[in-house]
């Protein structure tokens, strides 16, 4: 994929990023802080003037696509649209017209879409089969033991891992799993601190600690599109994985982060405020950079054994200590 389709790939996806005018301006600033993260270099798009032409509507969504011929490329595009939209759960009206009038024009396959379009339910609904929608009170429990923090430590690591692995991947429902197993994660910790949790309460989590939903995958995007990994729309390779596996693994930093900031939040009486909450997750950030290191061999063995039905399976089954 050229630079200039790598470009109009990603209007699509910022126009997709914003098709709900309801998104908050917290949102919104760390798409901004993302966008301006990756620069721009030779053969790289300057993806914080993007999101700048976008915002202020300098470049139109039609240009973009007319800057795809090429039917993988309008259906990469078609699909890292839809998952940005689901990023923060079900899509909203605005964003369902905005995919609706995306597909008429990048007419991408009907076949392929409908399988994908299948994927992307299934990944959605993940964290609405494990964490309630609303919490149920329940009876306070002490906090838990030596050895059942130990194990919830080695949760934690094992959330990191997955995630890890997962950005490797260049399938569409690879990304789109990442943050239903983080809520999934938050969920587990507050549980084993006798706090009754729903969806709603632990995405407020992450944003207070600056882990938006939309932003965070807009990064694992990007990463995965500049760095070579979706040039192929069908299909991954072992030389792929490999090769982007050192540069590519910030999800398994920021899962394990969250995990230990939501073990500290949780177990000391959730008292502490949004700036303490944020300072605290990027504390926390280095050493697990660190970390992720020392663990990239087993991040990569778990991306080559990963496939729908395994997460599927994992996440709803509990298959993760």
């Amino acid at each position: 994929m050229t630079p200039e389709q790598q470009k109009a790939v990603l209007i699509v996806v910022l126009y997709a990023a914003f098709a709900d005018g309801e998104k908050h301006d917290r949102e919104r600033d760390q798409i901004r802080r993302i966008a301006e993260s990756f620069g721009a270099g030779a053969g790289v798009p300057d993806l914080a003037g993007l999101y700048q032409d976008v915002l202020l509507k300098r470049v139109t969504l039609q240009q973009a696509i007319e800057a795809l011929p090429e039917p993988g490329e309008r259906q990469l595009a078609y699909e890292m649209a839809v998952c940005v939209c689901d990023a923060d759960g079900r899509q909203s009206e605005a964003e369902a017209r905005f995919l609706g009038e995306l597909k008429s024009r990048l007419r991408p396959s009907q076949t392929r879409t409908a399988a994908f379009e299948k994927e992307a339910d299934a990944i959605v609904g993940l964290s609405e089969a494990v964490v309630p929608a609303a919490a149920a009170a329940g009876a306070a429990v002490p906090p838990p033991a030596a050895a059942a923090a130990a194990e919830l430590d080695k949760s934690i690591l094992n959330y990191a891992l997955l995630n890890g692995a997962l950005e490797l991947l260049p399938q569409s429902w690879a990304s789109m799993a990442i943050i239903p197993i983080q809520i999934k994660m938050v969920y587990t910790i507050g549980k084993a601190h006798g706090v009754a949790l729903d969806q709603g309460h632990i995405k407020e989590f992450l944003a207070a600690a600056g882990v938006g939903l939309t932003s965070q995958y807009l990064e694992q995007f990007g990463r995965k599109l500049l760095g070579g990994l979706l040039g192929g729309v069908a299909g991954r390779t072992g030389d792929k994985i490999g090769g982007a596996a050192a540069g590519m693994a910030a999800s398994f930093a920021t899962t394990y982060a969250l995990g230990q900031l939501a073990r500290r939040y949780y177990s000391g009486g959730r008292v502490m405020s949004v700036a303490v909450l944020r300072d605290t997750f990027e504390s926390l950030l280095g050493p697990a950079r660190q970390l992720q290191t020392q663990y990239l061999p087993q991040i990569r063995q778990q991306a080559s054994t990963l496939d729908m039905g395994r997460i599927m399976s994992l996440v709803r089954g509990g298959g993760l200590p």
